[in-house]
């Protein structure tokens, strides 16, 4: 399936907080819980969401 999701840049810069040896699972995982929700868009707040529900450290 091609990634048909859109990351905003506030979203972006959000992701790049993560170190980078984790960051490709964390993507996965927050654009996983944004299509299961319906969500085309990855802004800051579904990132938060996203954040909360994997209870991240």
């Amino acid at each position: 399936m091609s990634s048909e999701l859109e990351w905003t840049p506030e979203a972006e810069s959000r992701l790049k907080e993560i170190p980078f040896f984790v960051r490709p699972a964390a993507r996965k995982k927050i654009e996983k819980f944004a299509q299961e929700a319906g969500i085309l868009q990855i802004t800051e707040a579904v990132y938060e969401q996203a954040k909360q529900k994997f209870g991240s450290k």
